[in-house]
């Protein structure tokens, strides 16, 4: 059974491309609108920015900086923070990148790596005040709101998985791995084209699932849509109180789509995303929860 539901789910789809390639066509230029427009331009240059900060060494010095923050949060080391910074402010998939880029270097531990990655890869500033504050709820002020509910239920979420799972492991800088020092110029040849494959991995998944959430003749419901594909079911809403909670919900999960681009970036140091599923799950609630009460009096 376990075999056959994919097969049958892969027929299907291959049936639906082939009595509706116009819908399909269409999707496909569309993906490719929304990666030049949105995704190309926000994702990109912050790869490139994180990854010049990772090989330069600034992850230390947010550890020393972070460090009174985090510990008493979630019980983890500063360094840790960097991870949660990239993913409140570059966006999906920046966090999930920047963690798995730390286990890699040997600056934190497995188990760090796979909890971090339960509350730091989060929905950034510009797509939730831009394209759903302003352009899908018609209000600016409501984009603002959600950023503050999204991060209070990533921070509420992070701090819940902490304390429920005690084990860190050992940190791996200065036992297994020795981290060599990087020139700048070799940092930044690096970090771009390193920044070029993972935007175009991502730009991949993005018209992949915007083809797949238009193959069926009839629209989705936007529970299902909400969690294969978090751009379309946005759109997806209308302005109002319910719009506002479900596009909180809907952004705090990300969809199939985002959690595919986090796996796809985070494979190759072989991270398990046991937490992630836990805490995203948890971080949709919550922030469901907070967007209903803060929006009782709108």
């Amino acid at each position: 059974m376990k075999k056959f539901l994919p097969v049958l789910a892969i027929l299907t789809a291959a049936i639906l491309l082939l009595l509706r390639p116009q819908e399909a066509a269409d999707a496909v230029r569309d993906g490719l609108t929304l990666c030049g427009r949105t995704v190309i331009p926000s994702l990109f240059p912050f790869f490139v920015v994180i990854s010049l900060l990772l090989q330069l060494g600034a992850a230390e010095a947010l550890g020393s900086l972070f460090g009174p923050v985090m510990r008493p949060l979630f019980r983890m080391r500063g360094v840790c923070a960097l991870p949660l910074l990239a993913g409140l402010l570059g966006g999906y998939p920046s966090g999930a990148k920047t963690a798995a880029g730390l286990y890699g270097q040997g600056r934190i531990s497995r188990q760090e790596a796979e909890l971090l990655l339960g509350f730091c890869d989060n929905c950034g500033p510009a797509f939730l005040m831009g394209y759903v504050g302003a352009g899908i709820l018609k209000d600016p002020g409501a984009g603002i709101r959600l950023y503050l509910v999204h991060i209070l239920a990533a921070l509420l979420t992070g701090a819940a998985l902490c304390r429920l799972i005690k084990d860190r492991g050992l940190a791996l800088t200065g036992k297994s791995l020795l981290i060599k020092a990087v020139s700048f110029p070799q940092a930044m040849t690096s970090s771009v084209s390193g920044a070029v494959a993972s935007t175009l991995n991502i730009c991949a998944f993005v018209v992949f699932f915007q083809v797949l959430a238009a193959l069926p003749p009839a629209p989705l419901p936007l529970p299902v849509l909400g969690g294969l594909e978090m751009v379309g079911a946005a759109a997806a809403l209308a302005p109002g109180r319910m719009g506002f909670i479900a596009a909180a919900a809907i952004v705090g999960w990300g969809g199939l789509s985002v959690h595919c681009q986090a796996m796809s970036l985070t494979a190759p140091e072989g991270l398990s995303f046991r937490w992630h599923w836990v805490g995203k799950g948890m971080q949709a609630a919550l922030s469901a929860l907070l967007a209903a009460g803060i929006s009782q009096n709108l």
